[in-house]
C-alpha cells in the first residue's frame, strides 16, 4: 500500500465506506460538508480527517476510537489566561504564539483549544467569522475568556508627547508578526485614523506582548501597541484605544473533560478574580459566553 493509499481515499473508496454513490460524494465535497483536497484535478479525502468528520457527525454514546487531542491551549498569549492555567494546576500545557497560528493549529488537532483576538472586518466582531471559515467541519464552540484594553505603551512620562494614533508618525514601534491579532487590529486602526504604515519606523518583529512592552522599556522602541496590564506590570504609561475580545475557541467534547473544567471551576474563585483586577485593563463579566457554537 502507498503511502498516498493509506493517508487519503479515493472518491470510490469514501462511497464506498459511506455506503453511497460517487454522485452524492462529489455534492459533499462541493458543498464542503466533507474534508477533501484536490490534486492533479482529482478529489482526495485525508484518512484521519474523515474519522474524525464521522465522529462529529455521530449521535448516541461516544465509543470513538480517534486519538486522543494534545491537552494544549493554543493560540494568542494572555497573560491572566496563563497564570489561571498554572495556578488551577488543570494539566492544561500551553503553547502560545499568535492568533492565527493558534487556529490553524487548532485546525488540525494539535490542541483542545486555542486564544483568539481576531477582529471580524465585516461587522466589526471578534473571531467568529475566522472560525467559521477555517473550522467549517470541526464541532467547537466560542467562548468568551475577556474583554481587554489595548493601546499605546509609552515610556515613563511620554516624553514625546503621544495623545492618539494620528501622534505615532516617525515613531519607533514595536511590531508584531503579521500574524499576531495585535497587528492585525492595529494595522486596522491605524488605517482608519489615516496613518499609513510607510510612516513608521517599525522594529523587528518579536512574538510577545510582553517583548513588545518591553522594547519600550528598555528603548528599543518608543510605542508598542499592548495590552493595560503588561502596561502596569511594567511601570510603563498607558493611552487607551480600544476595547478587545480575547476568546476561547474549544473542541465540545474536550470542553466537559477534566483540564477545561477544572479551569473553568478556578475561574469562578475570589484568587481569579483579584488577578484580573490586579493586572488591570480587564473586564471578566462575560466569561465563558458562547458567541459560536458549530452544533
Amino acid at each position: 500500500m502507498t503511502e498516498q493509499t493509506s493517508r487519503y481515499l479515493t472518491t470510490r473508496e469514501l462511497a464506498d465506506l459511506l455506503r453511497i454513490k460517487e454522485r452524492k460524494v462529489y455534492e459533499l465535497a462541493a458543498s464542503g460538508e466533507v474534508p477533501c483536497s484536490r490534486a492533479m484535478g482529482k478529489l482526495l479525502f485525508p484518512r484521519d480527517k474523515v474519522e474524525v468528520w464521522l465522529e462529529d457527525n455521530s449521535s448516541g454514546p461516544n465509543i470513538s476510537t480517534s486519538p486522543a487531542l494534545p491537552t494544549v491551549m493554543l493560540g494568542s498569549h494572555d497573560p491572566l489566561l496563563d497564570w489561571a492555567i498554572r495556578e488551577s494546576r488543570c494539566g492544561l500545557a500551553a503553547y502560545f504564539d499568535s492568533s492565527i497560528d493558534g487556529l490553524e493549529r487548532f485546525a488540525n488537532h494539535e490542541g483542545i483549544a486555542a486564544g483568539l483576538h481576531i477582529p471580524d472586518p465585516s461587522d466589526g466582531g471578534w473571531n467568529v467569522a475566522s472560525v467559521r471559515q477555517t473550522l467549517s467541519n470541526r464541532s467547537c464552540v466560542v467562548m468568551e475568556w475577556a474583554k481587554r484594553q489595548r493601546g499605546l505603551i509609552l515610556p515613563p512620562g511620554n516624553p514625546a508627547g503621544i495623545h492618539n494614533l494620528a501622534d505615532v508618525r516617525s515613531s519607533r514601534l514595536a511590531a508584531r508578526q503579521p500574524e499576531a491579532g495585535s497587528q492585525l487590529l492595529f494595522a486596522k486602526l491605524l488605517d482608519e485614523a489615516g496613518v499609513s504604515g510607510r510612516d513608521i519606523t517599525w522594529t523587528s518583529a518579536v512574538r510577545s506582548e510582553a517583548d513588545a512592552a518591553l522594547m519600550v522599556q528598555d528603548g528599543s522602541a518608543d510605542i508598542a501597541f499592548g495590552l493595560s496590564g503588561i502596561a502596569g506590570q511594567l511601570r510603563l504609561d498607558f493611552i487607551p484605544i480600544a476595547e478587545e475580545r480575547y476568546d476561547l475557541v474549544i473542541d465540545r467534547r474536550a470542553w466537559f473533560d477534566p483540564p477545561m473544567q477544572q479551569l473553568a471551576a478556578f475561574c469562578r474563585s475570589p484568587a481569579f478574580v483579584a488577578r484580573a483586577d490586579v493586572l488591570s485593563g480587564y473586564d471578566i463579566s462575560g466569561q465563558f459566553q458562547v458567541h459560536f457554537n458549530s452544533a
